[in-house]
């Protein structure tokens, strides 16, 4: 049976919010005197809505290709071009609809009819070009991956097959037909390394080089210089070679050995629980041999599987949250209410206060002061900064004006009088509430009555840190998280006295810095900073009650954390770690744990061992030295130790929303997706912990009404 064989009709119902859009066609004579039909992809919005490969826009593309071949079989065209709209091809297939299918077999229809009419394009009788014009994501490159031939835009924004980060796979010829183009290891990379690099995309350059497209060309002329190369190729003046396309060497070979070690690292890297990376991998290690339908077959079942599995709902919900709700923050002032920020002061010298400096330096461009206690410590910030501007200018991320510019909006000195024209002071020093109390006291009496005060504490009671403010309704919570530049959630923190003005100019600014502000209450912990106590002191008890650390770290896996808990506090850091547990048992003592031996290993210059991985193996031999003495010898199970995290996260969660600190789970999910790393297969926190049924057992309901589920679990 042929694709052209199946009844697609269930997939109109689908099409009712659809934006379709549609593939207008002309004709275009050749300087040869060929004649090419071009099709334009365009679905009449401008560039903030871009192209999508909904149902009705494919019942539409493919009844365009069948005439077209029907024009070609006639002898009245030479070719057939696809082009997009203004600046984007097509950002994909509309997903919109999605998790509103009915059943898996609907499911296996959208994988069906997605390869029924992008395959088209190589079975039209006469050549096919793809000119990928701008946005050419998931679908929208798998359209240019089914064409004869490629060119692309110099100036196209991004390339790439983003499918694995959202719980899926390339499933309208993507995994088959890559590999067989570019070779396996090319192949890995774009379609399961870069998604799960934070969903890195490829630039046309980078896409020419590894052979995904056959020719590049300037804006300027993009278009008219892509119709002649097109003439060339068909009157076989141009001959199109493609260097990495695999030879059989390469398929008995370094194919099943590139897989392997893919498989290797992606255990090690994101374990076992994330379905849609290693359904690629068998995908693309199958790509290897076989035919072409027996490749699109393949992925028709792993789509269908994948569209109708929890994870994929989740990562819906997640992407949604990303998407649409931390562009709107719920909570936040009306923006008119924003003081105007010209220049910005940051107390302290150290890595974290120069992150910010540099960060405000970059995306502001307004003049930052730095201070600290003496001229060796601001020197010091000074340096760090301007050779981070360096980097950024070496690797062409910047311009030498621009390098130059950020150069001298910097300033450090000991003289703190010169904060006195700063509209928004920020400190980075000690996280102890006497040492914030005392700067900003100094720093209040120096600033302007209406310039904003900013704390980073990680947990500490932004009230009580302003209370001997004079002026305590200017100060709010400003918490970044580390690594400053890289993570895009700022927790900002309302006490009862700060005013919409200040609380408006924060979130203003969080966004003229390109982060995702999401407002809470000034509880202890906020958001992330609680419910990770949580989890790394479920992970403390474990190991004291008597559980080798290794063990503990795999008990952890099925949340799907992108590390462990104890590689997680390696990597912020043993006293911090220590402080917040702290903070979190002083508050909470009945539902927090924490041991004194944290203070004690934070001393230390290295506490665990970790394989080449990453993965935490142990203690080092002077932690174990100071470990054992308080560890006892009844160890407890992987299940218990879950179960405990999840029953725990699910507890603290549902306080944490009775008593208002975010004003729905939504608010908590995005935090956790943002500034921890929780993977979209979770969809954070909540539908994850509904469907372990640990909501159920923690306080007798569910977080979603109906749960987040995928269609086969419904």
């Amino acid at each position: 049976m042929t694709y052209d064989d199946i009844d697609f009709s269930p997939l109109d119902a689908l099409t009712g919010d659809e934006v379709v859009t549609h593939s207008l066609v002309r004709d275009v004579r050749l300087a040869s005197g060929r004649t090419l039909a071009l099709i334009t992809l365009d679905n009449g919005r401008d560039h903030t809505r871009p192209n999508t490969l909904g149902p009705a826009t494919l019942a539409e593309l493919g009844g365009v290709l069948d005439a077209l071949a029907a024009r070609a079989a006639a002898g009245e065209i030479d070719a057939v071009g696809i082009t997009g709209k203004q600046y984007i091809l097509a950002a994909g297939a509309d997903l919109s609809d999605v998790s509103r299918l009915p059943s898996p077999e609907i499911a296996k229809l959208v994988a069906q009819r997605g390869h029924q009419v992008l395959g088209r394009l190589s079975q039209l009788g006469v050549p096919s070009f793809a000119f990928v014009n701008g946005l050419a994501l998931g679908g929208g490159l798998e359209i240019a991956l089914n064409s004869t031939y490629r060119t692309v835009d110099a100036s196209a924004a991004a390339i790439a097959l983003p499918e694995v980060f959202l719980g899926l796979i390339p499933g309208w010829g993507g995994a088959y037909l890559l590999p067989n183009l570019i070779g396996i290891e090319n192949a890995l990379e774009v379609i399961i390394s870069n998604p799960l690099k934070q969903n890195r995309v490829l630039k046309p350059q980078q896409a020419f080089e590894l052979g995904i497209m056959d020719a590049i060309f300037p804006a300027v002329s993009y278009l008219e210089d892509s119709l002649a190369w097109a003439d060339r190729v068909l009157s076989g003046t141009v001959s199109v070679s493609r260097k990495n396309e695999p030879g059989k060497l390469e398929r008995l070979t370094k194919w099943p050995i590139a897989v392997k070690v893919a498989r290797g690292m992606l255990e090690s890297k994101i374990g076992t629980v994330p379905v849609a990376p290693y359904l690629a991998l068998d995908l693309l290690e199958k790509a290897r041999g076989g035919s072409r339908d027996d490749g699109f077959a393949r992925e028709d079942d792993a789509l269908a599987r994948l569209i109708s599995g929890d994870q994929f709902a989740a990562s819906m919900y997640a992407f949604d949250l990303v998407q649409k709700r931390a562009k709107r923050p719920v909570g936040a002032p009306d923006k008119a209410l924003a003081k105007k920020v010209t220049k910005v002061g940051v107390i302290g010298a150290g890595l974290m206060a120069s992150q910010f400096a540099l960060l405000f330096l970059r995306r502001l461009q307004v003049p930052v002061l730095i201070t600290d206690l003496d001229q060796a410590r601001v020197d010091k910030g000074l340096a760090y900064i301007r050779e981070e501007i360096g980097k950024l200018e070496t690797k062409g991320r910047i311009d030498s004006d621009t390098a130059g510019k950020l150069r001298s909006l910097v300033h450090g000195t000991v003289d703190k009088t010169e904060y006195a024209d700063c509209d928004f002071v920020i400190e980075a020093v000690f996280e102890e509430v006497g040492v914030k109390q005392q700067v900003f006291g100094e720093i209040e009496k120096i600033v302007a009555d209406d310039a904003i005060l900013a704390t980073n504490t990680s947990s500490l009671s932004v009230e009580e840190i302003g209370a001997g403010l004079a002026h305590p309704e200017r100060l709010v919570g400003f918490h970044f998280f580390n690594p400053v530049a890289v993570m895009p959630l700022i927790e900002i923190v309302r006490t009862p006295q700060t005013t919409d003005a200040a609380l408006s100019t924060a979130f203003v600014v969080a966004k003229g810095l390109g982060k995702n502000a999401v407002l809470t209450a000034d509880a202890p912990g906020f958001v992330v900073n609680r419910l990770l106590a949580k989890v790394m002191g479920e992970a403390a008890r474990a190991v004291y009650e008597g559980t080798p650390l290794a063990d503990v770290e795999k008990a952890f896996a099925p949340l799907g954390l992108p590390m462990g808990p104890f590689q997680l506090i390696d990597l912020v850091g043993w006293k911090v770690a220590a402080h917040v547990q702290d903070t979190m048992t002083s508050a909470f003592p009945d539902r927090f744990y924490a041991n004194e031996n944290f203070h004690r290993l934070a001393e230390l210059t290295d506490v665990v061992e970790k394989d080449k991985g990453g993965r935490v193996t142990g203690f080092t031999k002077a932690a174990e030295k100071i470990a054992k003495k308080a560890i006892g010898s009844t160890p407890v199970s992987a299940d218990t130790i879950l179960q405990r995290v999840q029953d725990g996260l699910a507890q603290e969660i549902k306080i944490m929303l009775d008593e208002g600190v975010v004003p729905e789970v939504q608010d908590i999910d995005l935090c956790l997706i943002l500034g921890a790393g929780w993977p979209f297969i979770d969809g954070g926190a909540s539908p994850y912990l509904d469907r372990e049924g640990a909501s159920d057992r923690a306080f007798g309901d569910t977080f979603h009404h109906p749960p987040i589920r995928g269609i086969a679990h419904r």
